[in-house]
């Protein structure tokens, strides 16, 4: 049986399995009301997946992928019209009846949402929700269900399956609680699955083992999978083809081998560009680094087409001429403008909880006008340091220096640290959540220098005028509220209001890892831009080793509080000697697929080796 489907850009695939596809769209339309208006979210799609085949979707938030997604499953909410044709296997499934769909949505299609944490039911144990959902959909017994939930929980590899079964999801950390929701997904074998940015929150190295467990399900059940992602190294790990959405349309489409090598629409090669490639960072500062074979050299692993040896002496006589260089260049710069020097952190005791220790012995050093990167996963104690560098945290032992001060001793109502404050400027995270919502974005960037004395009347307004030109923002959205702006303007208000007081060190906390890949780029170009305009130190906290590439001169890399490894972005990346370091490097995703290949089964032989 043979079926003439269109893919997203009107061509017609004659590589289509001979067993057809598993899921069929045509011409699908979504559309929002919104004051009594029809608002389009996604125009006419039209693809389809087969067996065993992972298509992944793509594109920046409100290019209507998610949207489109929710629909297949009647998921979107009430004010929602969707109109075209979905198959699943064979049967049109898009106007059955609410209970008709809900067998549908447990038998032959599952969800692997975003965030497990609010897809998980938080007063239910992880056993009882997967128990609840096999003898929802299969005439089973309570023990025939326990029995095969500890089996799923096994083939998404939890460590130990008795333990989770009986855990609270606020009990599991991330990377489980993503393992803990597919298992629940795969609980009535679907034919399809769909993963709706199943690695976002993620950090790369549980991302990497996600994507692992992904690829070995999808061979080992055939399911069909759409993948819907923003992230084009997650694209290059593990899709077959891709379709590209642009303001609700599928711009171009065709094998992953194809749109990474060889893309066609301006869209696409514009979104590819944006994707930071970890390696080729630098800029006047170093050449590129291949990241792949200084892992198989700094780990002497085999890999086609790479002498390990000859590289490794290669990249030492590289080394031993920079590291004078960047010695001598230190020093030019003056002293230190953060210092910390075996700082221990403590979060203190509370009621029965018992102190704990976040960072340990942490050591480091960076000097005006140097960007340091500090990496390491969620929990590593890299944000402790950051609260830390700004007086929100106490130092438990040792000494931190903020602009020549040691604020270590010193109380958080204390003048000294006060002052040392206004020397020191920080970007959050989340802008949406550091911001007023209440006053508008021209009164958020004056408040610091309002209360700090430096400026009020008049020459307050020409500052706050002078900081948006800064952060390239138009004059008039000064009377606008944070809700009136995109994430990135946000972002871009924030970096202004740390801006204002004129700090010597910046401290930014993954002030991009909620932003899209475009967003992304035109936000570091910005940073990097007034970083060198301006000259400040900045301490700047990421997981995301390509952004860090971009921006740092140094980098430190943290692991269970404690600093395994740091020195000048080129010695950790052509010569990582740390096995979490070079862990940590393998596990960053390529947005090439064959270079991608490469780099996982260098991963795999790193894991194995530190086995």
């Amino acid at each position: 049986m043979t079926h003439d489907i269109i893919d997203g850009n009107g061509s017609n695939d004659p590589t289509e399995s001979a067993r057809g596809p598993v899921l069929e769209v045509r011409n699908l339309s979504v559309d929002f009301g919104v004051e009594k208006e029809w608002v389009p979210a996604a125009i006419d799609l039209s693809y389809y997946v087969n067996a065993g085949e992972v298509l992944a979707i793509v594109g920046e938030s409100g290019s209507g992928k998610s949207a489109s997604s929710m629909a297949l499953l009647g998921l979107l909410p009430s004010n929602s019209r969707v109109t075209g044709e979905v198959i699943l296997n064979g049967r049109s499934i898009l106007n059955l009846s609410p209970g008709k769909m809900r067998e549908v949505r447990g038998n032959d299609v599952a969800v692997i949402f975003q965030e497990p944490m609010t897809a998980l039911n938080p007063v239910y144990t992880v056993g009882f929700q997967i128990v609840e959902t096999l003898r929802l959909h299969n005439a089973i017994s309570p023990d025939e269900a326990r029995e095969r939930a500890l089996k799923l929980l096994d083939m998404v590899e939890l460590p130990d399956p008795e333990k989770a079964f009986r855990s609270y999801p606020h009990q599991l950390s991330g990377g489980q609680r993503q393992r803990a929701m597919i298992a629940q997904s795969l609980s009535c074998d679907p034919k399809l699955l769909i993963a709706d940015e199943p690695t976002t929150a993620l950090d790369v190295t549980v991302q990497a083992e996600i994507l692992d467990l992904m690829r070995n399900l999808r061979n080992k059940l055939d399911s069909a999978i759409v993948l819907i992602t923003h992230d084009m190294g997650v694209v290059a790990d593990l899709a077959d083809r891709i379709a590209v959405m642009r303001q609700g349309v599928i711009v171009e489409s065709g094998t992953a081998e194809k749109i990474f090598s060889r893309p066609e629409h301006p869209y696409t090669q514009d979104l590819l560009a944006a994707v930071p490639h970890l390696g080729q960072g630098a800029e006047g500062g170093g050449d590129d680094v291949d990241i792949t074979a200084a892992l198989a050299a700094a780990t002497k692993s085999e890999l086609a087409g790479v002498d390990a040896e000859e590289l490794q002496r290669r990249e030492r006589v590289v080394l031993q001429g920079l590291e004078k260089e960047v010695q001598a260049e230190r020093e030019s710069r003056g002293e230190a403008v953060l210092d910390l020097v075996n700082v221990v952190i403590e979060y203190p005791k509370q009621g029965r909880v018992p102190a704990f220790r976040a960072v340990e012995n942490a050591t480091l050093s960076i000097r005006p006008g140097e960007v340091m990167g500090l990496v390491g996963e969620s929990g590593s104690g890299k944000t402790t340091i950051g609260r830390a560098a700004v007086g929100l945290l106490p130092v438990a032992e040792g000494a931190l220096k903020v602009v020549g001060t040691d604020i270590s001793g010193l109380k958080p109502t204390s003048r000294e640290l006060g002052a040392v404050r206004r020397s020191v400027g920080m970007v959050f995270q989340d802008p949406s959540s550091s911001l007023n919502p209440r006053l508008p974005i021209g009164e958020s960037i004056g408040e610091p220098m309002f209360l700090a004395g430096e400026a009020k009347g008049s020459d307050l307004q020409k500052r706050i005028e002078t900081l948006l030109d800064q952060v390239e923002l138009p004059r008039a959205y000064r009377n606008r509220y944070p809700h009136e702006l995109s994430g990135g303007q946000k972002q871009r208000v924030g970096i202004a209001r740390a801006l204002s007081l004129k700090p010597k060190l910046m401290v930014a906390d993954e002030p991009t890892s909620a932003l899209d890949v475009s967003v992304q780029a035109k936000v570091l170009e910005l940073f990097q831009n007034l970083q060198k305009e301006m000259g400040f130190a900045c301490l700047f906290v990421t997981h995301d080793l390509a952004v860090v590439d971009v921006l740092a001169d140094h980098i430190c890399v943290m692991r269970r509080g404690r600093i395994v490894e740091q020195g000048t972005r080129d010695q950790i990346l052509r010569n990582p000697q740390d096995p979490y370091t070079q862990r940590l490097l393998a596990a960053v995703p390529l947005p090439d697929p064959e270079k991608q290949r490469e780099r996982r089964e260098l991963r795999a032989q790193l894991l194995a080796s530190a086995e």
